[in-house]
C-alpha cells in the first residue's frame, strides 16, 4: 500500500521532490520535498484510492472505532469521505475554540467514552495532530489512534507519538515516496542518500548541493 499510494501522490504532484532546488518551509528549514495533500481532492481517481485506503485501514487497525475526527482544516474532507464509505459518524477538531456561539472546539456530536480515530493528511513533527488528540481526550473520548495519508517519518515526530502513547498508521511515507521516485527516474539513486539525510536531521543542511 505504501508504494501504491506514493505513486498516486507523485502522479498528481501532491508530493513533489526537488533536491537540487530546495523548498523553504515556514520554519525556515530547507527541504527537498513539498507535500500538498489538498490536491488529492481535485483528482477523483486518486481521491477514491486514498479515501478507500483510509476506510480499509480504519476497519483493519481500529475495528472498535465509533467515530472519525478530522484535523482542521486539511483532515476534514478526508474524514468526511472515509466516514461516508464506512457509514460512520464524523466530526472535526478546530485549531482553537470558536469565539462565538457555543465556543466549540470539537464540531460534531461526541459522547464521553466514544472510541475515536483521528484522520490527518500530513505528519511531520506531530505537534498539531497531538494537540487534536489532547483535545479529544480532554473531552472524554478514547483515542484509538491516527490514520494519516503521509508522514515524513522524522525522529521528533516518532518520539512524540511514543511519548503521548498514540498509534499512527500512515498510508504512505517519505521512504516509499523516495523509492518510487527513484524507480520512476524522477531522482537519481545518489539523491536517495541526500534525501534520507534530510529526513534524519532536517536542521543539518549538509545534504544540499550533493
Amino acid at each position: 500500500m505504501e508504494k501504491t499510494i506514493a505513486k498516486a501522490l507523485l502522479s498528481i504532484e501532491a508530493v513533489f521532490l526537488r533536491p537540487d532546488e530546495p523548498f523553504t518551509w515556514a520554519s525556515g528549514i530547507k527541504s527537498p520535498i513539498y507535500c500538498d495533500n489538498r490536491l488529492i481532492l481535485t483528482a477523483p481517481e486518486v481521491r477514491l484510492q486514498v479515501e478507500t485506503a483510509i476506510a480499509e485501514t480504519v476497519k483493519k487497525e481500529y475495528p472498535d472505532c465509533d467515530v472519525l475526527m478530522g484535523t482542521s482544516t486539511a483532515g476534514i474532507a478526508h474524514a468526511a469521505i472515509a466516514a461516508h464509505i464506512l457509514n460512520m459518524p464524523m466530526g472535526y477538531v478546530r485549531s482553537g475554540s470558536k469565539g462565538h456561539g457555543r465556543q466549540n472546539r470539537i464540531e460534531g456530536k461526541l459522547q464521553p467514552g466514544q472510541k475515536v480515530v483521528v484522520i490527518e493528511d500530513l505528519i511531520s513533527t506531530g505537534g498539531s495532530v497531538l494537540e487534536v488528540v489532547d483535545a479529544l481526550r480532554e473531552a472524554g473520548a478514547e483515542v484509538l489512534g491516527i490514520v494519516s495519508i503521509f508522514t515524513y517519518g522524522m525522529k521528533k515526530g516518532i518520539d512524540r507519538m511514543q511519548e503521548a502513547n498514540v498509534k499512527n498508521i500512515s498510508l504512505s511515507n517519505f521512504d516509499a515516496v523516495v523509492e518510487v521516485a527513484a524507480e520512476n527516474g524522477d531522482i537519481s539513486r545518489d539523491d536517495i542518500k541526500r534525501l534520507i539525510a534530510f529526513r534524519d536531521n532536517p536542521s543539518d543542511e549538509s545534504w544540499i548541493g550533493g
